[in-house]
């Protein structure tokens, strides 16, 4: 019986993310244009992220300006990706891909406050 209930439990944990992972490269050397943290990155972490990630939240993360996106690009990265963490935003819709390539390219360029 127990091992019925690992079985349930499993089969449900494993299903219960309807989201396609995306295939976006960690490592993205097609960055050809600078990107904006003010103009691209900042309005996409309002749109999909600050409804859960704002002060007062119970995630423990806070995403409302640079300093706080930037301590954790990368763990905002591998949620977008779905890569060893929940894939995010949570409830969706999924990002698109090339705005995690934007995020992405924002990291490899250092993740400037610009």
């Amino acid at each position: 019986m127990k091992n019925l209930i690992y079985l349930v439990v499993a089969i449900v944990f494993l299903t219960s993310c309807t989201k396609d992972k995306t295939t976006v490269s960690v490592i993205n050397n097609s960055c050809t244009d600078t990107i904006s943290f003010s103009n691209q990155i900042l309005p996409m972490v309002q749109t999909y992220c600050i409804s859960c990630h704002d002060y007062g939240n119970s995630t423990g993360y806070i995403l409302t300006n640079h300093a706080n996106i930037s301590a954790n690009a990368s763990l905002v990265y591998n949620s977008l990706l779905g890569s060893s963490v929940q894939l995010m935003p949570k409830d969706g819709p999924a990002i698109n891909d090339s705005l995690i390539k934007q995020f992405s390219c924002w990291i490899n360029q250092g993740k400037q406050n610009n």
